[in-house]
């Protein structure tokens, strides 16, 4: 097994707050990690159709078996079990380390919590394993890039192409069945490609209804259902506008850039390093680096871009304090240009950079400090985040 780095954070958690909760996109390993690190906790899997069927038709039953020092896997399966934890909590005087869940459905899973265990439960984010989890991998840039990280690729040695189709028919397509009863699914592959073609681009939800043979509205809640499963996420521009008009639509990234490789048809490394997509993956890949380097310490990141009226953009912004914290370029380039830096120098007089908060990330393996910012590697990337 892969050391996850959010292990410390979630041990510590655990010790903090009667209820755990671990969710992430499917097969990110959630269900691994937390039955190696909680041997000694019942396991129950509510996606299992009796175990499901007794905690729904007969929770009190099902919680005399399992009221203390147990996991409940797919938790959101069963909403109404929310608010008898609470009771139970409650009269234990809320003692550490009761329970732990674990789901794939932020939306549900956050929902429960928030009407029936808001301070009784701590909430973490599982993510695909990271560039900084896979150090010992022997992979080059491309290769990384393609693969993604999901924890079973490595387990068994699993080539991409074998293991995404097998991904999104039985764990994306399902799931968008479930939650939003979508009958014509060749519509909804279409869209997941749309989606890729359109990684790190401004949003238009028109252009991608049309492409795909639905309406705007549809577009937005597929994406909606992306997010809420761990799959995509939207960056969305600045909100301080510094004296310039900005842009307001979001840009679409995905979580993992080995299945926006899939949906894109990329077979090889050797096909990712001469396809137009290359620059927009791996700008794809450090902004999900920076998600994960976060969400290992239990923090949500405040991540935005920057394009204004003049077209003058900048990758990403990161913001702490309600300041601008790091300016963020990307290119994916393993040689250093210079030119690089001229958006971010250009700004930086008004958003009130010093050198030390001018970032290029670049694809290259050596870091250095130069005279118009700092020039960083993907492994640099937890850097930005403390």
């Amino acid at each position: 097994m892969i050391p996850r780095a959010i292990t410390p954070t979630m041990i510590r958690q655990f010790q903090q707050f009667p209820i755990l909760t671990l969710t992430g996109t499917r097969q990110s390993g959630k269900t691994t990690l937390i039955r190696e690190q909680f041997p000694q906790y019942d396991y129950v899997s509510l996606e299992n159709p009796d175990a499901q069927s007794l905690a729904v038709n007969d929770p009190l039953t099902f919680l005399a078996r399992y009221n203390n020092h147990a996991i409940f896997d797919e938790a959101q399966r069963v909403p109404q079990l929310f608010s008898y934890l609470q009771g139970i909590v409650d009269e234990r005087g809320q003692e550490p380390g009761q329970f732990i869940l674990s789901g794939s459905q932020n939306f549900l899973l956050m929902q429960g919590i928030s009407q029936s265990l808001a301070g009784r439960a701590s909430v973490l984010h599982l993510m695909p394993l990271s560039h900084s989890e896979l150090a010992n991998a022997d992979m080059g840039m491309d290769m990384w890039v393609r693969r993604g990280g999901y924890p079973r690729i490595y387990d068994i040695g699993l080539d991409p192409i074998d293991y995404f189709p097998n991904y999104v028919s039985t764990y994306v397509e399902r799931d968008v069945r479930e939650e939003l009863g979508v009958r014509k699914l060749s519509q909804f592959r279409d869209f997941l490609v749309q989606c890729a073609v359109r990684v790190g681009e401004v949003v238009n939800y028109s252009a991608m209804a049309s492409a795909c043979g639905v309406n705007a509205k549809t577009v937005e809640e597929w994406i909606s259902m992306l997010e809420s499963s761990f799959i995509a996420f939207r960056l969305h521009p600045y909100h301080k506008n510094f004296g310039k008009r900005l842009i307001k639509a979001p840009k679409l990234y995905f979580y993992d850039t080995g299945l926006a490789s899939y949906l894109l048809d990329l077979e090889s490394d050797d096909e990712l390093m001469m396809s137009k997509y290359r620059g927009p993956l791996f700008e794809n890949a450090v902004v999900s680096e920076i998600m994960k380097a976060y969400a290992v310490r239990g923090r949500t990141p405040r991540l935005y871009y920057w394009r204004d009226d003049k077209q003058q953009e900048i990758d990403l912004i990161i913001e702490k304090g309600g300041a601008v914290r790091y300016a963020v370029e990307v290119k994916a380039s393993a040689t250093y240009d210079s030119h690089a830096f001229a958006t971010i120098s250009k700004l930086s007089e008004i958003m009130g950079l010093d050198l030390a908060q001018r970032i290029v990330v670049y694809g290259g393996r050596d870091s250095m400090e130069t005279s118009f910012g700092r020039l960083l590697t993907i492994g640099d990337i937890p850097q930005l985040t403390l």
